[in-house]
């Protein structure tokens, strides 16, 4: 299942999850991020129940961005017990994403 993170759910949902939590911070204008889209959900179907896999509109959610230094889209950040734990920034094949979600488990 593919979260959606927002301002407003985030301590919850990604702050205080107990999983390890990736977080695909995208924008709609992206061509990058739209070529990452099917591979984010095919991972977040893949680890359902082992790690959180979301995202977030980088334009509708500019705070969040900002929180997590995000310059450039697609953007990466893997969360572990509330904490930033990794960071990729830019489109990458599917077994690049998955190697750093193993890392984390």
């Amino acid at each position: 299942m593919e979260y959606t993170f927002t301002q407003e759910n985030f301590s919850n949902e990604v702050l205080g999850s107990k999983q390890p939590v990736l977080i695909d911070f995208y924008a709609d204008w992206c061509p990058p991020c739209k070529m990452m889209g099917p591979i984010v959900r095919k991972l977040a179907d893949k680890y359902d129940g082992k790690v959180k896999i979301g995202k977030v509109n980088s334009d509708q959610q500019p705070e969040l961005a900002r929180q997590f230094g995000v310059m450039s889209i697609p953007n990466f950040v893997f969360i572990k017990d509330g904490k930033l734990v990794d960071q990729v920034v830019g489109a990458m094949p599917q077994h690049v994403l998955e190697q750093r979600i193993q890392n984390i488990l």
